[in-house]
């Protein structure tokens, strides 16, 4: 799968190890600009350039995860679940094992 199509498709399917990669970097990421632009006054042009693009990363591979978990990218609604629905979405995305062979989304990666 092409970079390209890993961070900013919503085609296709993603297995456990990209996911953890992908999600963590992404994290960091959005980390580090708390830390450098978290400030009492942020570049408002920089972290809207930069921040919508990391989200979108982040919407996309777990929708990417979930097609491998043979579940419709709908199943992303469960980020807002109060109180269980991040500890649900961790638990299905981060160590569940994906469907063996294809499934509905496409063929394993």
């Amino acid at each position: 799968m092409p970079v390209t199509q890993l961070l900013f498709g919503f085609k296709g399917r993603l297995r456990r190890l990209p996911w953890w990669i992908a999600t963590i970097l992404a994290y960091l990421a959005l980390g580090i600009v708390e830390a450098i632009f978290g400030s009492p006054r942020p570049s408002v042009l920089f972290l809207l350039l930069l921040v919508p693009p990391l989200i979108w990363i982040l919407i996309a591979i777990q929708i990417k995860r979930w097609h491998d978990r043979d579940k419709s990218a709908w199943w992303f609604l469960m980020n807002f679940v109060p109180i269980i629905g991040w500890l649900w979405v961790l638990i299905e995305c981060g160590f569940l094992r994906g469907t063996e062979g294809p499934n509905r989304f496409g063929d394993e990666t």
